[in-house]
This record gives structure tokens, C-alpha cells and sequence, in this order.
């Protein structure tokens, strides 16, 4: 080794060389990762001699064909079928990049089955529509539907999107999950978790403020709710969520209807005012004046990317616990946390549905994986932890099969 004046190293001299993981990250670099996409076909049984074709494809697979045919059910064990995970968009908001279509919305979708793959172990294949038509998506699913055993809807702008999964989970008998939505809400519902036992607070105790009445927003209402707490305000571009207020679609209106216990109207101000928690799930900004505003000990979850509605360091001035949607401050809320893990506890289980109850046990076993090593800077496990997916899955596979999915 070698000083950077060329003269060798003393044996004791410390170190000064960034680790590979701190150096920045190049333009280069993340395009020639992707030439070619990310995802390949790889044969369990390999092809290399007359015989093993004859076996792989004609005359053997006939055979198989035939079983199945005779007996439909045996498609899940002679196929890739029962653990196969279609990741679903129609590209109309794709990351933080809105609504750039489905060829462009490809690369995340490989994304996404490449982390299925990685840790959980699950075959996946991205499917990209070109329709925004809840009719025709939801029709194309139901006609795919022999081809895979799971489905992640990704990336589909609000509120068609609560329109579509809710209709491909009555139309068809596998685990269906919006990720946006649900994966957020239970990273989220971890994370808080976290916060409040190294805090020493009550959970259902917390008065929580969601800046964001979309996909994000409004699962992650609806998980917290069902976690028992009660005090849940929520913010659209217009204001405060409120019962009466002019202007709200169905979607809000319900949500109007269980949330904002105390009657709050206005705007941002009205809402943290006191608050413990603020989330943010939406492009909007946080002014650093309000989250002065908080309570003591108050809970900042700022988690769009790449810009956080505050930055991270600006509201830890006040915050006794901040978390980001990004790699580079502590507390990644991180949707992989989640959804690996849950699609496999519901497939190990053979569910048709994942549920609320599995979605709260999925964030029960993530927060046990850090629970013994909590900090103000660690309260939800790495997103590379190879512990997670494996908790999650068998945390959800036995509410499943308790409640007879």
C-alpha cells in the first residue's frame, strides 16, 4: 500500500481510502448496469443432450400437459406458476417522476423484480400496460391470470389506483398488493414502532399528521387506524381533510369520515400545531416553521425522494426522531422491508388475499428484527438485512393461515 505522495505506508497508519460504498455513484455506472435490462430466464433443469429436450419439451411435456389438464391444480407443482409474481404498471406515477409512461417506467419494474428475486427468492416478471383504463387493466389481468400466482401493482397514479386494485382483488383468487400503498403504510407503521419504544411514547397515544391524501397517504391512514391510533389528521394540496369540506372525491369523503377526531380545519398550521408525528408522503413542502410547532419529542418522517419535504438535518433541530425515504440519512423507509417478505408469507400459505391483519404483522416482525438494537438513528432494520424478509414472510403466512386464507 502506498500514500498518495507514493511512499509506502507505515504498517500503523490509519486508513483514509472511502470504502467502495462511499464513493459517488457515476452516470456510467448506473447505465451500464442497465444495458440489457436487469433480469434474465435461468433453466433449472438444463438442456445438453438428446434426451434431457426430449424431457424439457416434446414428446415428454405432453405428459405434464396432460396431467394438468386431467387434474388443474397440478399446475403449481409442475409449473413456475404458484410463486411467479406479476409487477403490474401502467407507468402514471413512477417514482417521483409522475406520469412517464409504461416503456419508460420498465427499468423500475425490473427493479422491482430483481428485489423479489434477491430477497425473497421469488420469480417475477414485470408487466407494463399501455392503457391507463382501470376497465382494460383490470380485464388484462383477469386474462393473464393462469400465467402467475401473485400480483404487485406499481407505480399507478391516485385515485385510479384504488379503484383498480380493489376491483383485481375481487376478480381474481391470488395475492393482490399495491405496493405504493401498502408498503409504505407498513415500512411506516415499523418505523413508528421503533421511534416510540426508543422514545418511550404510546403508540396509539400519538397525534399524526400525513401530508399527502394520495396512494401513500391514504394506506397509511387506514394502517395506523387499524394499529389503534385514533388521532389522524390528514393534508391534501387544499388543506385539511375534513368532513363537509367542498370538493373531496369518494375516496376522500371515506377518509373524512375516520380520520380528524378533532374537528381541525385549515391548512398545515392548524394541523402540526402540537402534533407528534408529521409523515410525508407527497411532494409538498414543509415549512421548518411549523415543525417548530410540534410537540416535544416530536416525529418527523419526511419520505419523498429524492427531496424530502424537509431535509433531514434541518428538522432534527426539533425532532427527536427524523426519518427519509433516501440511502444517504438514517431511518430508510424503505418498501423492501415489506413486500418481499409479505408475497411470500401469502404464497407459503396458499392465501388469496393479503389482509390488514398481515399487513400489521408484517410491520410487527420488522420492527422485532431491530427491536434489541434500537437508536434515535435506527429504528427500522437496513434495507440489505437479511433477516427482514424471512421474519415478515413467517409473521404473514401465519395470520394467514389463523384466519383461513
Amino acid at each position: 500500500m502506498t500514500n498518495t505522495d507514493g511512499n509506502a505506508a507505515t504498517p500503523d497508519a490509519p486508513c483514509t481510502e472511502p470504502s467502495i460504498a462511499d464513493l459517488p455513484i457515476t452516470d456510467e455506472e448506473i447505465f451500464l448496469a442497465h444495458v440489457g435490462g436487469k433480469l434474465s430466464v435461468e433453466l433449472r433443469s438444463p438442456i445438453d443432450t438428446q434426451r434431457d429436450l426430449s424431457i424439457a419439451y416434446t414428446p415428454g411435456v405432453a405428459q405434464v400437459s396432460r396431467a394438468i389438464d386431467a387434474e388443474s391444480h397440478l399446475v403449481n407443482k409442475y409449473t413456475w406458476t404458484d410463486r411467479l409474481v406479476a409487477v403490474v404498471s401502467d407507468g402514471s406515477a413512477v417514482l417521483g417522476l409522475g406520469d412517464i409512461g409504461p416503456r419508460a417506467s420498465l427499468p423500475v419494474m425490473e427493479g422491482k423484480s430483481a428485489l423479489f428475486r434477491t430477497f425473497a427468492g421469488l420469480n417475477s416478471i414485470p408487466i407494463v400496460l399501455d392503457t391507463q383504463d382501470p376497465d382494460e387493466i383490470v380485464e388484462t389481468l383477469i386474462r393473464l391470470r393462469p400465467s402467475f400466482g401473485a400480483v404487485n401493482l406499481e407505480d399507478i397514479s391516485a385515485p385510479r389506483c384504488f379503484e383498480i386494485e380493489r376491483r383485481v382483488i375481487d376478480a381474481l383468487d391470488c395475492p393482490v398488493m399495491h405496493d405504493d400503498q401498502h408498503g409504505t403504510a407498513i415500512v411506516v407503521l415499523a418505523a413508528l414502532k421503533g421511534a416510540t419504544t426508543i422514545l418511550g411514547r404510546d403508540l396509539t397515544a400519538l397525534r399524526v399528521v400525513i401530508s399527502g391524501a394520495g396512494a401513500a397517504g391514504v394506506a397509511c391512514a387506514n394502517i395506523l387506524l387499524a394499529a389503534g391510533i385514533s388521532d389522524v389528521v390528514v393534508l391534501d394540496s387544499k388543506g385539511i381533510v375534513s368532513r363537509g369540506r367542498d370538493g373531496l372525491n369518494s375516496f376522500k369523503e371515506d377518509l373524512a369520515e375516520r380520520t380528524n377526531p378533532r374537528g381541525l380545519t385549515g391548512g398545515a398550521a392548524e394541523a402540526l400545531d402540537g402534533a407528534d408525528v408529521v409523515l410525508g408522503v407527497s411532494a409538498g413542502r414543509i415549512d421548518e416553521s411549523l415543525i417548530a410547532t410540534m410537540s416535544d419529542q416530536a416525529i418527523v418522517f419526511a419520505l419523498s425522494n429524492p427531496d424530502p419535504e424537509i431535509h433531514p438535518e434541518v428538522a432534527a433541530k426539533y425532532a427527536a426522531v427524523v426519518a427519509t425515504g433516501r440511502s444517504d440519512f438514517p431511518n430508510q423507509i424503505n418498501n423492501v422491508l415489506a413486500f418481499p417478505g409479505v408475497f411470500k408469507g401469502a404464497l407459503d400459505a396458499g392465501a388469496r388475499r393479503i389482509t390488514e391483519s398481515m399487513k400489521i404483522a408484517a410491520a410487527d416482525a420488522i420492527f422485532s428484527v431491530v427491536a434489541d438494537d434500537l437508536s434515535v438513528d435506527r429504528i427500522v432494520p437496513s434495507p440489505l438485512d437479511d433477516r427482514v424478509a424471512p421474519a415478515v414472510a413467517a409473521a404473514v403466512a401465519e395470520v394467514a393461515r389463523a384466519e383461513g386464507h
